[in-house]
């Protein structure tokens, strides 16, 4: 009878992360789409002008340490820790660390935020040391910065509130979230962009709003379960010393790809007007697999690896990381596949309509393809990474990132001048795929990861999906459709057919190449 009660216990198991990660993709999709809507309403209000590239700057830099410190570094410690509590102490022990560190973030938030908005030129030099030769452009820039800046303070909060709601199983809440930066843009790029004395002066506001919205969206569902209590100072406190122990070392750890994407940022700001546009409008269309499916699945596994670990089931730990990766892979290859052949229909489709060039497609089209070629090492990273800080062990995420980073320094130097803004997202993939490897293998040499019998099954499938994927977009490409001379209905009719005809052939070849649900099965 154990046995099969044990049995039940992890199909259950499996079934709830199965859909856990549904819920969370789909989500997850809408707010993509929503975000795809936004950068084509900024590339059409925008273009890639020299005061585009300032807005780009002073809205990376406050999402580059949203990436690395809130869904990164943060994250990456607090849960493992809150999840601790969870299954060890009291409800009111969990209480008394959400008000512990709820304070002590906020405090430390606000101290960076107005210091970063004084020293807002001097900043904008550190991140876009190319502006200088142009002092409009970086007094614009800096002025920007002062108003978006903020948004680390409101979005790192709401990350607090979305770890503590995905600890609790409850990941609808942290998906939906994202959604309302989207909706901020579009309606202040679309309503008051247009009509502004100065465009990027009005989108810059919507992104201050979009964060204080989104902080405001989730207190009521923390409310709900009791959590949310008087913010109070607590660096004191056992366990923000614990989330502050392992916080400095996950920096590098979990967000060295975003520390790659910020130095292609420093270096294109020396490039060719445009450059720095090219990246962003790229890079917006490779995250989409990104956050939709690696994002996901490492936001649902986050918290069952560390229950496994804290409640000592190392057999649970192992499966559920096989899970997530084989998981992962089925959906990673075909879409680095798709990205690379489709970058130019994508990007044509997606942002091609008026401010933006012909030459502006193309470009950026180049960068996606670089891009496309790392798509699957930066979504094995998302996965892999919590497979270390589960564990609370983030000195080996460390050095295997300060690896990846100064190897991403020396890619870029070797390919920016040969290729441009494309040899720095080639740079990009580059030191992905030796992070993502190094990452690997320190779990696999120490038992965290085994080779079981599907996985031989798992990529025989993936070679034939794959090949037959690549065969059915190259007989598409092979229309020579002049994809900036379609109207945009053309287009996305165009590309819907490809796409929808893609993800069937695909499917199709892996069912007829024996993947079956036992493949994937948590087990």
């Amino acid at each position: 009878m154990s046995e099969h009660n044990s049995s039940s216990n992890k199909a259950r198991k499996s079934l709830s992360l199965l859909r856990s990660g549904v819920l969370v993709s789909v989500c997850t999709f809408f707010s993509r789409i929503l975000g795809l809507v936004r950068d084509a309403a900024l590339a059409y209000v925008l273009g890639a002008s020299g005061s585009a590239d300032a807005f780009y700057v002073a809205f990376k830099i406050p999402n580059f340490f949203r990436r690395l410190f809130a869904e990164g570094a943060f994250a990456q410690a607090f849960v493992p820790v809150l999840s601790d509590y969870r299954v060890n102490d009291t409800k009111e022990e969990v209480r008394a660390l959400v008000a512990a560190v709820s304070g002590s973030l906020a405090l430390v938030l606000s101290l960076v935020t107005v210091i970063f908005m004084l020293c807002a030129p001097w900043v904008v030099y550190v991140f876009a040391p190319g502006f200088s030769a142009d002092s409009e452009q970086s007094a614009l820039a800096a002025e920007l910065l002062t108003i978006t800046f903020p948004y680390l303070l409101f979005i790192s909060l709401t990350a607090l509130a979305g770890g503590i709601l995905n600890a609790h199983g409850e990941y609808a809440v942290p998906a939906i979230t994202p959604i309302f930066l989207n909706i901020s843009l579009i309606v202040a790029t679309v309503f008051f962009a247009r009509t502004a004395a100065q465009a990027e002066t009005a989108v810059a506001w919507g992104v201050f709003f979009a964060g204080l919205i989104q902080l405001l969206f989730q207190v009521p569902f923390l409310a709900r379960l009791q959590l949310l209590p008087m913010p109070r100072l607590g660096f004191s406190h056992p366990g923000v010393k614990r989330i502050l122990i392992l916080i400095g070392p996950a920096l590098f750890g979990v967000s060295v790809s975003q520390i790659n994407l910020l130095l292609d940022t420093v270096l294109a700001s020396f490039l060719q007007t445009g450059s720095i546009t090219w990246l962003y409008l790229s890079d917006r269309l490779y995250e989409l697999p990104l956050g939709i499916f690696a994002i996901a699945i490492s936001t649902v596994i986050l918290p069952s690896l560390s229950r496994s670990f804290a409640g000592g089931e190392s057999g649970g730990f192992l499966k559920t990381l096989d899970w997530a990766l084989r998981l992962l892979l089925l959906i990673a290859i075909p879409s680095s596949i798709a990205l690379f052949m489709l970058a130019e229909p994508l990007i044509a489709t997606i942002f091609y309509r008026g401010e933006l060039t012909v030459n502006d497609v193309t470009k950026a089209a180049q960068s996606l393809q670089a891009y496309s070629l790392g798509l699957v090492f930066m979504m094995l990273i998302k996965v892999l990474a919590p497979g270390y800080y589960a564990r609370q062990d983030t000195k080996t995420p460390v050095r295997i990132g300060i690896i990846a980073m100064v190897s991403n320094m020396v890619f870029n130097l070797i390919l920016v001048w040969p290729f441009g803004h494309v040899g720095l997202a080639l740079a990009t993939s580059l030191s992905a795929l030796l992070n993502a490897f190094l990452l690997w293998r320190g779990l696999y040499s120490k038992g965290h990861h085994v080779f079981t019998q599907a996985w031989w099954s798992l990529l025989r499938i993936l070679l034939c999906a794959s090949s037959a994927l690549a065969a059915c977009l190259y007989v598409f490409l092979q229309m020579d459709l002049i994809w900036t001379q379609m109207s945009d209905g053309q287009r996305v009719m165009q590309i819907l057919i490809i796409v929808v005809t893609g993800v069937c052939v695909y499917g199709l070849a892996a069912v007829l190449a024996g993947l079956r649900p036992s493949i994937l099965k948590h087990s």
